[in-house]
């Protein structure tokens, strides 16, 4: 498959202002949302973990953010947490069992693309494997999200997604010979269930 793939984008590199990121952390909230607001990574890892319960399936679904903040490895590594990926082991080339892999745990910890000012999230993915957990797989589900992925509305976070996030990925996958695309896209309108999703925005950037 040839996709083409033109250079990020800069523009969607910065982070958002405190304004900005207050009128998501409303529109979230308005949407269903429970919402933390923190200024760091590091701030963002110690938070989650925090929430996260000790006796329940936990799924890290792939992810720059994750990696990036030390959240995965906190996760997946120690043996603190129930994980998903730990206890399955390597599904080895057996793309179909890596998709399965997290589509029902107990709790989902991820990441998204773009977040829009009136609280919505915008996730793009070439498998979908990060999907079903993040729309109704899991019961509960928890996004770490850089501020500079907060954009003013629905049209900005779809470009967004192909002017930067699919780049930056393609650029990291191709360090590997490979290269990526666009599959599906998954918009978070609003949360059906009470304390069901959580968004945390961190204010300084990280992941894509």
């Amino acid at each position: 498959m040839t996709v083409q793939v033109t250079a990020p984008d800069p523009a969607f590199a910065r982070p958002a202002d405190e304004a900005r990121l207050a009128r998501a952390a409303a529109g979230l909230r308005a949407n269903g949302f429970t919402v933390h607001v923190v200024d760091t990574a590091a701030a963002a890892r110690q938070l989650v973990l925090g929430l996260l319960p000790r006796d329940a399936s936990v799924f890290t679904a792939t992810s720059q953010t994750l990696r990036l903040s030390g959240i995965a490895a906190a996760i997946d590594e120690p043996g603190e947490f129930r994980s998903v990926r730990r206890e399955a082991g390597d599904p080895g080339d057996d793309v179909y069992a890596r998709i399965r892999l997290g589509a029902t745990p107990e709790v989902v910890v991820g990441s998204v693309h773009a977040v829009t000012e009136d609280g919505r999230l915008v996730v793009a993915s070439a498998s979908g494997s990060q999907l079903a957990p993040y729309a109704s797989g899991a019961r509960r589900a928890i996004w770490v999200v850089g501020a500079q992925k907060v954009v003013p509305d629905l049209e900005t976070a779809l470009r967004r997604l192909r002017a930067y996030a699919l780049p930056r990925e393609h650029e990291r996958l191709a360090t590997y010979g490979q290269g990526s695309f666009i599959g599906r896209i998954l918009i978070l309108e609003r949360e059906a269930f009470p304390d069901r999703g959580t968004v945390v925005l961190v204010r300084e950037a990280i992941g894509f």
